[in-house]
């Protein structure tokens, strides 16, 4: 019984809404739900944000699905391109296309979801996963979640 957490974070590297799935499940089909569980609140007010600026992510998202839909809704993608997918590509020449766009600098910054992650895997109940539930191991995560957004809002 695994299970994988598939969620974005911001700048700061505090969580945004975390899509959980079975372990076997694959990664790039929930690229799409985790980014459309993602909230952005308004500091001034009014509705919140539901597309972020940029979308990085690792080889395992970049099927052409998730590029199709980023481009569709204006967000950029940093995301790499597979060895497979780019041999495919070269093979076919010039009908191959173009690479798919990839700044290597925003890409540094896809660290932020990783020690996001360990944040929230040093609550011992998640990383270990006591609760055998899954809408109650959801639970805990938002809740480890708040809580880094507050400690992130009031500093010591």
């Amino acid at each position: 019984m695994t299970s994988k957490l598939h969620f974005g974070c911001d700048g700061k590297g505090r969580p945004f809404p975390v899509v959980l799935t079975a372990g076997q499940d694959g990664d790039s089909p929930q690229f799409v739900p985790a980014l459309e569980a993602i909230r952005i609140p308004r500091r001034r007010g009014g509705p919140p944000r539901s597309r972020p600026h940029t979308a990085a992510g690792d080889k395992a998202y970049g099927s052409r699905a998730n590029r199709a839909y980023l481009r569709r809704h204006g967000i950029k993608a940093v995301i790499p391109e597979k060895a497979d997918q780019k041999a495919a590509r070269t093979k076919k020449g010039s009908k191959g296309g173009r690479p798919p766009a990839f700044d290597a600098e925003l890409y540094k910054r896809r660290n932020l979801i990783e020690r996001c992650n360990n944040r929230i895997k040093q609550w011992r109940g998640i990383a270990t996963r006591y609760d055998k539930l899954p809408d109650r191991y959801q639970g805990g995560i938002e809740l480890v979640s708040a809580l880094i957004w507050l400690r992130s809002l009031c500093p010591e």
